[in-house]
């Protein structure tokens, strides 16, 4: 798919090895997998667990397993991976996988990051009070040290740039105090480092008033799910009548995939660059059991229409900035991959790649 089409980049959580915090904080070996396999039906025709089928079981230590992750990738027409990258003023965690493509030059496979900058808490487990790790903004000093960190990432010919700028997302740019101090400071360390300058990307879970550039940033990058763009899909007296029949009968928020695709069509706001970002799945279940939310009734042909809607919307968009965002390669814990599972096979993939080439 090289020279036409939608520039397809996939986030990607590397949370699948052993940390010395994750075996501290829920047992030894834990590891994404651990959440995964033992998920079960909440409701009728709920669909999990989620089983992996042609990747297996893998743990992000072994290059074989990273080499077949980029090769399945490559084979669907997806451009690279945006890996998920923590840093707690100095502080990196699960950066093993990251770091061992980058020193060892494979795979081959472009990539780019994205700073997922939240405080990490038990919020997962039902224990939504107990913080594992702080995010915080100490400052100049740190977003220095930051940049620095990444340097040698975006210096290497596989990073990801937009008009021969590095790509980097940050997760939530909200949450940053002084985020235009931060993005101007990084525009002049990469120009002190001879790069080309930075394309700098907001993440946002749905649409807002927002103007990325008002932060110093180029563009954002929208999804209505999940977060608080469910809110929108019923009515204020529907919503509050779901959470009674909810907590009643224990189940998880539970929204029809069908309906929520129709949230998802990108809309074009004048002056703003929004990249879209497509959402194959979603089931947070695993993790947060009835405290969870569930895009129901998922299936490939489904998916396929919403490539479909996102791709009319890009179709006039010039390659370099065309950036389509596929949310995710491989979240199996919150039911969010494009990695091929038991019941599904690659025909999410096939559905994407069918999809773009036409």
């Amino acid at each position: 798919m090289t020279g036409h089409g939608p520039r397809l980049i996939a986030h990607y959580l590397p949370q699948f090895h052993p940390i010395p915090e994750n075996d501290a904080w829920w047992g030894k070996g834990f590891t994404e997998w651990t959440n995964t396999a033992k998920a079960k039906p909440l409701f009728r025709n709920h669909y999990q667990p989620h089983v992996p089928a042609d990747l297996g079981f893998y743990d992000l230590r072994v290059p074989e397993s990273r080499e077949a992750q980029a090769q399945l990738a490559m084979d669907y027409g997806i451009e690279a991976f945006c890996y998920y990258h923590y840093w707690f003023a100095g502080r990196r965690i699960i950066e093993r996988p990251f770091n061992e493509v980058l020193k060892s030059g494979k795979p081959t496979f472009p990539f780019c990051l994205c700073w997922a900058n939240q405080t990490w808490s038990g919020i997962w487990h039902g224990n939504p009070d107990k913080i594992l790790i702080e995010q915080t903004y100490p400052g100049k000093d740190d977003y220095r040290a930051h940049f620095e960190a990444l340097l040698a990432a975006f210096r290497d010919p596989r990073y990801v740039t937009v008009d021969g700028k590095p790509l980097f997302l940050v997760f939530r740019p909200h949450q940053i105090p002084d985020a235009g101090t931060f993005t101007s400071y990084w525009r002049e360390l990469a120009a002190g480092a001879g790069l080309k300058g930075l394309h700098l990307v907001g993440m946002q879970n749905s649409a807002t008033q927002w103007r990325p550039q008002d932060d110093g940033f180029d563009a954002m990058s929208t999804t209505g799910f999940p977060g608080p763009g469910p809110k929108a899909f019923k009515p204020a007296p529907i919503r509050w009548l779901i959470r009674r029949l909810r907590k009643a009968t224990g189940k998880p928020q539970i929204y029809h995939y069908k309906d929520v695709i129709e949230h998802l069509r990108p809309k074009a706001r004048p002056g703003i660059t929004d990249y879209p970002t497509l959402v194959p799945n979603w089931d947070n279940t695993p993790r947060s059991g009835r405290r969870g939310r569930v895009l129901h009734g998922s299936t490939p042909d489904l998916f396929r229409r919403h490539v479909r809607d996102t791709l009319d919307f890009v179709r006039d968009i010039p390659r370099e900035r065309n950036l389509v965002f596929i949310k995710s390669w491989n979240e199996w814990a919150e039911g969010n991959h494009l990695e091929p599972d038991l019941k599904f096979g690659v025909n999410y993939l096939q559905a994407l790649r069918e999809e773009c080439v036409k």
